[in-house]
């Protein structure tokens, strides 16, 4: 399914480049507030019938649970329905989901980042790229401190890898918790990674600047 993005940042969303496999990916963060994609057509899973059905298989110790419990996880910011959580039983573990079918871009909603959150991208079972809670926080300061009602800590991502493509997702925490809603999948056009690309390059020139000044 080829779709093109009609609005993938805000107005003040940002965006950054991660170079941690031969091919650059674009992340991109949105506003404080915005719980789920803004990707036109992109395939959702929302794990508000308790399951994660829009995947073609979910494994591993996890479960999908609302509200929150002291010490075991907390509902991400501005969410009042079921969520993914990761482990299910002891202080670490791993979710893999499958997606299916291969796509290029991932979006969702990460609540209260923690440092020991990596999220891994998969195909065919050999990891393409792979992201913690502290990368992910380098462009939102202390975001990686397990808020859970800031949205500095609590904001939906996206993942651009232009001509790269996955078919697994997976979601590991080495303590609790790792929390995330909104799931979206899709393979956008290259046009349109290639337009985001190019505002990621403006924004980190930007950046740049006002950090010499």
């Amino acid at each position: 399914m080829k779709i093109s993005i009609k609005s993938v940042l805000s107005a003040s969303a940002l965006a950054l480049f991660f170079t941690t496999s031969a091919q650059a990916v674009l992340v991109t963060v949105e506003d404080g507030g915005q719980t789920t994609t803004t990707v036109t057509g992109a395939s959702v899973e929302t794990f508000n019938d308790g399951n994660c059905g829009t995947y073609v298989s979910c494994t591993g110790n996890f479960q999908i649970v609302s509200g929150s419990e002291s010490g075991k996880y907390a509902q991400p910011a501005d969410t009042g329905t079921k969520y993914l959580s990761v482990p299910r039983e002891g202080s670490s573990g791993t979710a893999s989901l499958m997606l299916g079918t291969t796509a290029n871009y991932f979006g969702l909603y990460w609540g209260s980042i923690d440092t020991y959150n990596t999220l891994t991208f998969l195909l065919n079972d050999q990891v393409v790229d792979a992201f913690t809670g502290t990368e992910i926080a380098t462009y939102i300061p202390g975001a990686a401190d397990g808020n859970q009602t800031s949205y500095s800590s609590n904001r939906y991502f996206n993942f651009f890898f232009g001509s790269q493509t996955f078919d697994e997702v997976q979601l590991t925490s080495d303590g609790y918790a790792f929390e995330t809603d909104n799931h979206a999948f899709a393979t956008v056009s290259e046009p349109g990674t290639l337009a985001l690309m190019a505002l990621g390059v403006i924004g980190l020139l930007m950046a740049r600047s006002r950090k010499q000044a």
